[in-house]
């Protein structure tokens, strides 16, 4: 990890962001979590603050220090002063336990864990596990990140900066499919994201930006959230997506809000959301999981004035890499993913590497400054993701003449029922038409004359049975591709971000057989 001990003053900083815009607009709000305010000027400060605490507890420049918790002001701060301090980040979701959660604490190496209060004790249990020497509080404590960071009589010396090379976070997967891996991000990668953001998003100073994903994910704090910093806007935190909530806060006046489709469903299903006035929202963003076209249909209805923007990528690419804009949703496009951001290649590529004709589906392949690194002390994963000099996404789409990408599926989830190809999306769709549907998911099954049989797995919120659903399918599917079983549960697995752990309902399927 190279870069002098001034690198942090000329360097493109994930820190740095904020420290420009604090220089610029420093009495503008910049952050509310609560009854708590913060302006630019203060949170800049506070991140100098907590960076000299971290290094004050022995950490040397590029130890990693977990985090583990809800939303907060407090965790904001204490990402921004790892990458201050010349820390590495590592976001933990908050609702693992045990096994998962020492998986992650011991594979990153961390060495202190920043923990609410309330999870403390979940990595306590596991302590004899995991490297870490301390665990030490966000939030909730008289010696936390948060009351550090509030206490001006805390000590702020100089950090001794980061070049932009440096690892400023290791950010796992969701390990929809596999073991999560550490994409290792570094200040020049997430900076470049950030501009692509800006660009692609239209993210403004006059936004009021609503932020209710889990920070550890990073589609709400590299996205929106430090996008946001970048350009002076005014930014809310809320601790957790409550669809209630939310639609409360848009009335209240929230002009930018970002969420997963399940949360849009969510929102949409709430009984308030026929009566609250959600004219003000402007910018209205989905992404980190398939929108289900009649979904967005129905969303789109009640929020008229709204622009919507299709947000598309993964973690490995910080995560945003291309983006469907509002004027861009028009009939026949509504279930694109649209094209590459300002700092983004894309390729569809064949299983030999070559470009596949338009129309055909490809894997999805990538070259940008936003790419990671790498995944930490994983040298076979990174040379297999990263063959022939391009990123290999795992995600196949289809790309029109006009350059438009529409993802078919994940490559692991496509289904071949009997020598035919089968996109789980596409079944899952007409699903979503039926009335009586909350949420679907199609997985492959194993069979004994198909191979793999077409399998639905739907949460209900009115009657309906499987011969009902299956037969609805028939009548809008070529026969092939309809479910040959339908299991009906109460909800479906998904992770903090939203996205749909289908490995988890294939598990769950076959322990059932």
């Amino acid at each position: 990890m190279g870069g002098g001990a001034d690198a942090g003053t000329t360097a493109s900083t994930v820190d740095g962001v904020l420290r420009r815009t604090a220089a610029r607009v420093p009495d503008r709000v910049a952050l509310r979590f609560g009854d708590r305010e913060w302006r630019y000027a203060e949170l800049d400060a506070a991140v100098s603050r907590t960076a000299a605490w971290l290094l004050g507890l022995g950490l040397e420049r590029g130890d990693r220090v977990a985090a583990y918790g809800r939303n907060s002001d407090a965790y904001l701060l204490a990402f921004l002063g790892c990458a201050r301090a010349g820390l590495v980040h590592v976001p933990v979701d908050h609702r693992l336990t045990g096994a998962e959660l020492a998986y992650l604490l011991a594979r990153s190496g961390s060495t202190v864990v920043l923990a609410d209060p309330r999870l403390a004790g979940r990595v306590e249990e596991i302590r004899s596990r995991i490297p870490a020497r301390e665990v030490l509080a966000l939030r909730g404590a008289p010696e936390s990140v948060l009351e550090v960071a509030r206490d001006p009589r805390a000590p702020a010396g100089a950090a001794p900066g980061a070049a932009d090379t440096d690892l400023v976070q290791l950010l796992y997967t969701s390990g929809t499919t596999s073991r999560p891996k550490g994409a290792m991000m570094s200040h020049r990668a997430l900076v470049h994201e950030y501009a692509s953001c800006v660009h692609a998003l239209d993210i403004t100073a006059g936004d009021r930006m609503l932020h209710a994903l889990p920070l550890h994910h990073s589609a709400q704090m590299h996205v929106f959230l430090l996008p946001g910093l970048a350009v002076g806007a005014e930014n809310e935190i809320v601790e957790a997506p409550e669809p209630g909530g939310l639609l409360r806060r848009i009335e209240g006046g929230a002009t930018s809000f970002f969420a997963a489709p399940t949360v849009w469903l969510g929102m949409a299903d709430h009984p308030d959301f026929a009566t609250r006035d959600l004219s003000g929202l402007r910018k209205a963003y989905y992404g980190a999981a398939i929108m289900p076209v009649p979904v967005l249909r129905r969303i789109r209805r009640r929020c008229p004035r709204a622009g919507f923007y299709n947000c598309f990528g993964q973690s490995e690419i910080g995560p945003l890499a291309t983006v469907l804009r509002p004027e861009e949703h028009v009939p026949g496009r509504m279930d694109s993913c649209g094209r590459p951001v300002l700092f983004v290649e894309a390729r569809l590529v064949d299983q030999d590497g070559a470009d596949v004709a338009p129309g055909e589906p490809g894997e999805v392949v990538y070259r940008s400054p936003q790419l990671c690194d790498g995944y930490w002390d994983e040298p076979e994963e990174t040379a297999a993701a990263f063959r022939g000099g391009w990123f290999h996404s795992g995600d196949l789409a289809r790309r029109d003449a006009e350059g438009y990408l529409t993802i078919v599926d994940r490559l692991k989830d496509v289904i071949n029922t009997g020598g035919v190809l089968v996109a789980s999306r596409e079944v899952e769709d007409v699903l979503y038409l039926h009335p009586a549907v909350a949420e679907a998911a199609v997985v492959a099954m194993p069979h004994p004359t198909w191979g793999e049989a077409v399998t639905a797995v739907v949460a209900l919120k009115g009657p309906a049975t499987e011969a009902e659903l299956i037969a609805f399918a028939r009548e809008r599917l070529a026969g092939f591709k309809a479910p040959k079983r339908v299991h009906v549960v109460e909800q479906l697995p998904r992770n903090a971000s939203g996205k749909l752990l289908k490995r988890v309902l294939r598990e769950e399927l076959t322990a059932f057989r």
